[in-house]
């Protein structure tokens, strides 16, 4: 069972309230009543790969990938140009599906009264052959949307009030741990491996409920249960097989990071890849819990926050750290001095994300080079310049 199958699996059968949406999503686009654009909203990468998967499924036949399927970046592409190319019929495919990053340059600096006007123009007439799916993953819907920061219910009523006006707005909310739970222990019976809930809770509750990082995990036990010609996951098996992923968590890699210890970053994050099954297929996986984690010392810089009793105050549920890391992470966010460094730290993760999802030659470079900049002593503006 690769990693693919279990995101797709996740997607056609859960009956879970995290995954309501998706499923909802996914119905549409593989049927008559897909809407031309839609907007994925929220930062939970394992629901938004689901959501990804589905389309290309539904959407993209393999052989006709090269020729049909856009992924843009509007901080290097325009909107105008990105609408033009889903207007145009493709000499070469009989459907076209662009996916449009970096949503958030469309509401900085000025009132890009132009840009919307196009969005406006395109979405009167589209393109019936073409689907266009804005990804908006610069903000984060918590699974009690009332815990949500201010600043990103902002950022989300202004998407709904211009994009949801033309599009289907599908909310990626982070997956509760009680129905983590429950989609752990569903994954595991379909595969004919029985795993009980004390094992379940454990799995999610080490892994801090991140759900790509739980799918990677529950596909290693379940492999590990065929191996060992059993048909059941305990606690123990769970404590014995995850230890490892903490051992070599990325907060260890962050660690290196934050002291600019380079050759330790990169032998960490060699020791990640060879833990992962997927290998370099864990590579986004990878990058998403970085990026959560520069997010957390970013909020923790920024509260000053020196102790674990600070920590839970700032930090939402949904946002939480893992209880093991909570003093290394509290004590890396205190050796960035300036805030601008981890910002910047975010723009060269949100670069690399995209690069990975680009289907590149080589995703273990992909990782290689952003450590390197991570954890490279170069100064604010060579940095800035490797951001861009």
């Amino acid at each position: 069972m690769s990693g693919r199958d279990v995101l797709q699996a996740s997607a056609s059968r859960s009956g879970l309230k995290s995954f309501a949406g998706v499923e909802r999503f996914l119905a549409e686009v593989g049927g008559d009543a897909r809407r031309a654009g839609y907007v994925l909203l929220g930062d939970e990468a394992f629901l938004s790969e689901i959501c990804r998967k589905g389309v290309l499924q539904a959407l993209v036949p393999g052989e006709m990938k090269d020729f049909c399927l856009h992924d843009l970046d509007l901080g290097q592409t325009s909107i105008f140009e990105a609408l033009d190319l889903a207007q145009t019929p493709s000499l070469m495919a009989p459907f076209q599906v662009l996916f449009l990053r970096n949503v958030k340059t469309l509401y900085g600096r000025g009132q890009k009264k132009e840009e919307f006007k196009a969005i406006d123009g395109y979405f009167r007439r589209p393109n019936p052959q073409a689907l266009v799916i804005f990804v908006a993953d610069h903000l984060v819907l918590p699974q009690d949307l009332r815990r949500m920061e201010m600043t990103d219910k902002e950022r989300a009523e202004k998407i709904r009030e211009t994009l949801g006006d033309v599009c289907g707005v599908v909310e990626l909310q982070r997956v509760s741990e009680e129905d983590a739970v429950r989609w752990v222990m569903r994954e595991a019976q379909a595969k004919g491996v029985s795993f009980g809930e004390d094992a379940a809770t454990e799995l999610v509750d080490s892994l801090s409920a991140e759900m790509l990082m739980v799918a990677s995990e529950l596909e290693k036990l379940l492999l590990y249960a065929g191996a060992m010609s059993r048909t059941s996951v305990e606690v123990g098996d769970v404590e014995t097989m995850v230890s490892a992923a903490k051992q070599r968590s990325l907060y260890e890699l962050t660690d290196a990071i934050s002291l600019k210890d380079a050759p330790r970053a990169l032998g960490l994050l060699a020791g990640l890849l060879n833990a992962s099954e997927g290998g370099e297929d864990a590579a986004i996986g990878h990058v998403f819990t970085l990026a959560k984690t520069f997010r957390q010392m970013l909020v923790l810089n920024e509260k000053q926050v020196k102790d674990q009793r600070a920590m839970w105050q700032v930090l939402w549920p949904g946002f939480r750290v893992a209880p093991f890391a909570a003093d290394a992470l509290i004590a890396q966010a205190r050796r960035y001095k300036d805030r601008g460094e981890l910002t910047r730290g975010l723009r060269m993760i949100a670069k690399a994300d995209l690069e990975l999802r680009s289907s590149p030659a080589d995703k273990k470079l992909v990782l290689e080079r952003l450590v390197m900049r991570l954890a490279g002593k170069a100064h604010a503006s060579e940095l800035e310049h490797a951001a861009v």
